[in-house]
């Protein structure tokens, strides 16, 4: 299992959106990133800085963020998240890993 860390921008004033589309989050696209071999998967938001925090963990070396071979689902939400967060031209999130520097089990 790989544990993969990584930051993304909410922009201002898109909070409550933001939560409450996780709130709706699709059954086929929970099903997708379980599919993909993702669990414990949490997100975490910097209320002063609007940084979005998430952690998960994978059973190969991709996660959730990974923007090659897309499926529907995911560029579909992707598409419908691109107005309220910090997004490449594809409207994936700008994703930036963060190396982990200390674990204890």
């Amino acid at each position: 299992m790989t544990r993969f860390a990584f930051k993304m921008q909410l922009k201002a004033g898109c909070e409550e959106e933001y939560q409450r589309r996780h709130r709706a989050i699709w059954p086929e696209l929970v099903q997708m990133i379980k599919r993909q071999g993702v669990s414990n998967y949490s997100i975490y938001w910097d209320r002063d800085t609007n940084i979005l925090f998430g952690y998960q963990e994978c059973a190969g070396e991709s996660s959730s963020q990974d923007t090659t071979d897309v499926d529907p689902v995911t560029q579909r939400w992707w598409d419908m998240m691109a107005d309220i967060m910090e997004t490449n031209a594809d409207h994936s999130p700008v994703t930036i890993t963060l190396k982990e520097v200390f674990h204890l089990d």
